[in-house]
């Protein structure tokens, strides 16, 4: 039976390597929607070579473009949010593969949950900003969340070797970033250049800076508390510089199950197209002896606050963790542009906490307007400070 996949964000990378995996899966896998913000040349591209039956372009200014572009192609053309939960919720998607960065796409995530849709979702923002909204919304509506994350997928994956109630702690595997072994002192002066020299992953700016301050895995432990419903205790993380081991699983006998493959997005956005099944991919294959040595280490969670920090809004729940991933967004493109030091990043995320007023079983308008708020208050504190 023929699969059909909405990509939210067919343009950013996760969205090209999803085509790249689908085109190799060959014709069981079918792009049924295609969705973009801005790069409407390269979606226009895609919609020639791929031929859904949707195409959206999420800026409504790039609509007239993109048409022109796609002058004499038979195809259902929309726009802006509308566009995007037309995509989302269309009858004759059953799989979408959200990739939108930020919180741009989270409506429209929800659409698809309440369509009954399986969710392949590769952001962190839907379960990190509306992990108890979302995961609550598929369960009424019978929709699936399958993890394209690659430490959540890892995770997922070792799972099936043994029941919920049978996990003892979930292990998440970071690389350790680029600022990987630096003290305190150190923190204090990274330069840009210093904390986008990634050694492993070739990732986008702001991913790349999350990886440096580990915001990222603060951000993947609130995923996994939604995701796998397990307690913050339960989670764990280990800095495992050589990114083979993608994360881990114990359970109660003591067995850890780990994931390990090379360092490649296309495994873990395969694994969700044909779950449960497992076929032939285009990711290489891992050869152990080359690799010689596996290390783990405990983080530093008094150097990198962002994990530290993560754990506390984990705990904490309601609008927390909106508040948390929205300030650390504004603080980053403030640090991007050579506005604020590196270390001014957590100071701006714990100052936008320590003034939210948390609000429980929040609902999408508390979430939106949370992030709202703490993207403002970061913009708010620094005019205060100029």
């Amino acid at each position: 039976m023929t699969k059909r996949i909405a990509i939210l964000g067919s343009t950013g990378s996760i969205g090209t390597n999803a085509l790249r995996v689908i085109e190799a899966l060959g014709g069981d896998y079918e792009v049924a929607a295609l969705t973009a913000h801005s790069n409407v040349k390269l979606l226009a591209e895609q919609v020639r070579k791929f031929k859904p039956k949707i195409a959206v372009v999420a800026n409504s200014d790039k609509v007239d473009e993109l048409e022109a572009l796609l002058r004499g192609v038979d195809i259902e053309i929309q726009m802006g949010e509308k566009g995007l939960l037309a995509a989302a919720s269309d009858k004759n998607v059953d799989i979408v593969i959200a990739a939108i960065v930020g919180a741009a796409g989270l409506e429209a995530i929800l659409s698809a949950a309440k369509a009954g849709k399986t969710l392949a979702i590769a952001n962190k923002e839907p379960l990190v900003i509306a992990g108890e909204l979302l995961t609550e919304t598929c369960r009424q509506n019978n929709a699936k969340i399958l993890p394209v994350d690659s430490e959540h997928s890892a995770v997922f994956q070792a799972m099936q070797s043994g029941g919920a109630k049978e996990v003892n702690r979930i292990i998440l595997t970071a690389s350790g970033g680029p600022l990987r072994g630096f003290s305190a002192e150190q923190i204090q002066n990274v330069t840009i250049e210093q904390a986008l020299a990634h050694p492993t992953w070739n990732m986008g700016k702001k991913v790349t800076i999350d990886s440096a301050t580990m915001m990222n895995k603060a951000l993947e432990v609130i995923e996994a508390r939604w995701l796998f419903d397990v307690p913050v205790e339960k989670i764990e993380v280990l800095v495992h510089p050589e990114s083979i081991v993608h994360s881990m699983v114990e359970f109660v006998d003591g067995s850890i199950i780990a994931q390990m493959s090379a360092p490649d997005m296309c495994l873990p956005i395969q694994y969700a197209l044909t779950f449960p099944k497992r076929v032939k991919g285009i990711t290489r294959h891992l050869k152990l002896e080359q690799i010689g040595k596996l290390t783990f280490e405990k983080p530093d969670m008094e150097v990198f606050k962002a994990l530290k920090i993560g754990y506390q809004v984990a705990r904490t729940g309601g609008t927390a963790a909106a508040v948390f991933n929205a300030a650390n967004e504004a603080a980053v493109k403030e640090f991007l542009e050579g506005k604020i030091k590196f270390v001014n990043i957590i100071e701006l995320i714990e100052y936008c906490l320590d003034r939210h007023k948390v609000k429980s079983n929040a609902t999408l308008e508390d979430l939106l307007s949370a992030d709202s708020w703490a993207r403002n208050e970061v913009r708010e504190c620094l005019k205060r400070k100029v």
